[in-house]
């Protein structure tokens, strides 16, 4: 692939900026200053500098990022900080988009990708993806309200009984349990409708994946492994 075409698809802007920073000499291949606008590398696992900073070549972007909590899921946020603001610009760029949202005061596990496929892999209604939350309540959790998630509750506007999966009580006022759905606010409604109310809401893993040692507000690539991993999430039809 020529090298401006390299730059264009991994999100230096178009294909003239991406001449522009070549000709300005700022654009490094194997250490040396690569002045060839038309200069035919090969991608897999090609390397490159643009200004110091060195890139890998990645015909898609599947990333993990540990979402703080005063961040919107949101390219325009309207009332807080977008959570794209901690990433490049460059990845920016190449429209990323979240895989599933998380509210401005929920944190943890947020894939981003621009991959429509996956994206779509991952967030159809069909897939019904597990994903796993730790919930702190403001009132001690009974065993009569873990036995009515379990069970199965009601939502207004939802046709079928919603049910958490894996309970886990972790403490007076802390659970944890997976859904197997991505409906608007679910946790919280559910928490609602069993008589409690959220205080703090974490995500802890999505199919297969967790945040593992990614520190709050950070990310980390997937490697191809974990990419496969998601993609291959089973669902429950």
């Amino acid at each position: 692939m020529h090298l401006e075409k390299i730059l264009q698809s991994q999100g230096f802007g178009s294909r003239k900026q991406s001449r522009l920073l070549i000709d300005s000499g700022k654009v490094s291949v194997n250490g040396t200053r690569c002045s060839d606008t038309k200069a035919n590398f090969p991608t897999d696992n090609f390397e490159f500098s643009v200004a110091g900073q060195t890139w890998l070549y990645r015909e898609k972007i599947y990333i993990a990022m540990n979402k703080p909590i005063g961040f919107e899921c949101s390219h325009n946020p309207q009332h807080h900080q977008s959570v794209f603001s901690l990433l490049p610009p460059q990845l920016i760029e190449r429209g990323l988009q979240c895989v599933g949202r998380l509210d401005q005061d929920t944190t943890g596990l947020l894939l981003l990708t621009d991959d429509g496929a996956y994206l779509h892999a991952l967030t159809h209604p069909r897939r019904h993806v597990p994903k796993r939350y730790r919930i702190t309540m403001h009132e001690p959790v009974t065993a009569k309200q873990i036995a009515q998630l379990e069970s199965g509750v009601e939502l207004m506007g939802e046709n079928d009984l919603l049910r958490a999966h894996h309970c886990k009580l972790e403490d007076s006022h802390i659970l944890s349990f997976t859904i197997h759905q991505g409906i608007y606010h679910q946790v919280k409604r559910m928490i609602a409708a069993i008589g409690n109310h959220v205080v703090a809401l974490h995500r802890e893993q999505i199919g297969q994946f967790g945040l593992g040692n990614v520190a709050e507000g950070q990310w980390v690539y997937l490697d191809s492994e974990q990419q496969l991993s998601a993609k291959q999430t089973p669902g429950v039809e």
